[in-house]
């Protein structure tokens, strides 16, 4: 998939639930994620660093 990955393969990286990610997305935690043809949610390298800091700044 071009490097990008979904939100349940970023989810099972950092070994929390999808409902976290979204949760964050919500409240303005993170910034939301870009979108494909079809409407779903992908990450490439960027966005993956990003969560990942702000995973480790709250854990």
């Amino acid at each position: 998939m071009n490097g990008r990955l979904t939100i349940t393969e970023v989810a099972q990286q950092l070994g929390i639930s999808v409902k976290t990610i979204l949760r964050w997305e919500k409240a303005g935690k993170i910034r939301k994620a870009p979108r494909d043809w079809r409407g779903w949610r992908v990450y490439g390298p960027a966005d993956i660093t990003q969560l990942r800091e702000f995973f480790q700044s709250v854990y």
